[in-house]
């Protein structure tokens, strides 16, 4: 009976550190997540084999798991910049991103579980001020957002290329202006709307007016033709055609024939 306890505790002991074995041998990653694995006995980060995948793992004790998450995931970012010439602007942006999921181990070697604040951030604010800075505040409030947009993303994307970071999307989502500078920027774009209606009008006026003196002309050189074409041989005859309905006509009246004026009929009464 006294021999059973001194067999016992080493058991109990063996059991205990099996258990702290096992803990520290199981890794689970969760969904939207993946593991690079660092051997401390052996090259230390695991670079030349794809990372642990969903799921659950057995490692030995020894070494260690660094669990990344491999979706996309979006960076927000306020930015003050300054515009070509020299005016300060407040740009508001998203960034999409993710890391490559085949060099993980790669992307942890070099910049560790810290990359979005490594390169990404310093990626899209040096993008931010070299783009914004081609550009004058009207066309940054008026036209160009979409051009800024697409302008960072690319410059963004070729200093990101060799940092194991995939970038999916850059967002513009709002470009603030001095309260000053955007309400001198409205007048002058109301101005300028102005303008172009005021020319519109004018634009339209000369063409209603180049109608008209079109159709007087037209007109007039219409009747010119017709009194050019109107001799006293057509009047008379014209006249004789006249005369010869009027005769027809059920209605009394007296007719003196070769009494007008080129020898047209005249009517002496109607009753």
């Amino acid at each position: 009976m006294e021999k059973l306890p001194k067999i016992g505790i080493p058991i109990i002991i063996v059991v205990v550190l099996l258990i702290i074995l096992l803990a520290k041998s199981a890794v689970t990653i969760d969904s939207g997540e993946a593991g690079v694995l660092y051997k401390t006995f052996d090259e230390g980060v695991v670079t030349d084999e794809p990372p642990l995948g969903e799921g659950f793992h057995i490692i030995a004790p020894w070494n260690k798991v660094f669990v990344y998450e491999v979706r996309q995931q979006e960076l927000y970012e306020k930015m003050r910049v300054l515009s070509s010439n020299g005016l300060e602007i407040q740009i508001e942006a998203s960034v999409w991103y993710e890391p490559v999921y085949s060099n993980l181990g790669n992307l942890h070697q070099s910049l560790g579980e810290n990359y979005l604040g490594r390169v990404i951030q310093p990626a899209i604010r040096s993008a931010a001020r070299s783009v914004v800075g081609r550009y004058t505040p009207e066309q940054l409030y008026s036209s160009k957002r979409d051009a800024i947009q697409d302008e960072i993303f690319t410059e963004t994307k070729i200093i990101l290329e060799k940092q194991y970071v995939q970038l999916n999307q850059v967002l513009v989502r709002d470009v603030t202006l001095p309260n000053t500078i955007k309400d001198a920027i409205e007048r002058k774009l109301k101005q300028e709307q102005e303008s172009l209606e005021y020319e519109f009008r004018l634009v339209t006026a000369s063409k209603e007016a180049e109608k008209v003196r079109i159709e007087a002309q037209g007109k007039a050189d219409a009747n010119k033709i017709l009194s050019a074409s109107l001799t006293d041989k057509i009047l008379q005859d014209k006249g004789i055609d006249a005369t010869m309905k009027l005769s027809e006509s059920p209605n009394s009246k007296v007719i003196v024939i070769g009494g007008g004026d080129g020898g047209l009929p005249i009517i002496l009464g109607n009753n």
